[in-house]
């Protein structure tokens, strides 16, 4: 039979809402959401046969964006439709497990140090207006210094995506973060959002 799918494609990118094309939205939106989608509606006849499992790789990032929030915007939309998938698919005994992991970005690669330069250069003009190259390089050297603190341990990852395929009794959701990272997530859920911009904001500003 066919038991387990995994979506675990994705892509990232750096730049704030302006600064991004809207063709690169799109893109986005089809490899980290759409992607995930037309995979999952291709297998469901056979999961749904055979009671399998779900995974989807989603991201502490869709709690909160510090500069990637095309990223953070695609892992928010799939979380909830996994939610809503998770719901669905308990009355065929399919089972839907989300990871979401924090800072891997020495594991994955994902996402390559960014460049000012290369930030600016595609800029539009009516961008250039309001900003400064001082400006794009600070936030490129906040999120570069974000990238080169990401965990090298990428089994850990692996292990929480092997639990979900394989445990009599898979967690809905597996974080799999740092206590810093855990402590943002539950900062954002539980605290006011003016709590949350306060403390986002203050981070930029460092």
């Amino acid at each position: 039979g066919f038991w387990g799918l995994v979506n675990n494609a994705g892509i990232s990118t750096f730049g704030e809402t302006g600064w991004l094309s809207m063709e690169t939205y799109e893109k986005f939106a089809d490899v980290n959401l759409l992607g995930s989608i037309r995979t999952t509606l291709a297998f469901l006849p056979l999961l749904r046969k055979y009671k399998g499992r779900i995974v989807f790789m989603s991201s502490i990032i869709a709690y909160f964006t510090l500069g990637n929030g095309i990223y953070s915007m695609t892992k928010a939309a799939i979380e909830k439709f996994c939610d809503a998938l998770r719901l669905e698919m308990k009355k065929f005994g399919v089972q839907v497990c989300i990871i979401q992991p924090g800072n891997y970005a020495r594991s994955t690669k994902i996402q390559p140090p960014v460049s000012a330069e290369e930030i600016w250069n595609e800029l539009s003009e009516e961008e250039k207006a309001v900003y400064n190259k001082e400006y794009v390089q600070e936030r490129a050297n906040f999120f570069n210094s974000i990238l080169s603190e990401g965990s090298t341990n990428g089994n850990e990852v692996v292990d929480a995506m092997v639990d979900a395929l394989t445990s009599p009794a898979p967690k809905a959701r597996y974080m799999v973060a740092k206590l810093k990272e855990k402590a943002l997530v539950f900062v954002c859920a539980l605290f006011p959002t003016v709590v949350m911009d306060s403390v986002l904001s203050y981070a930029l500003s460092k």
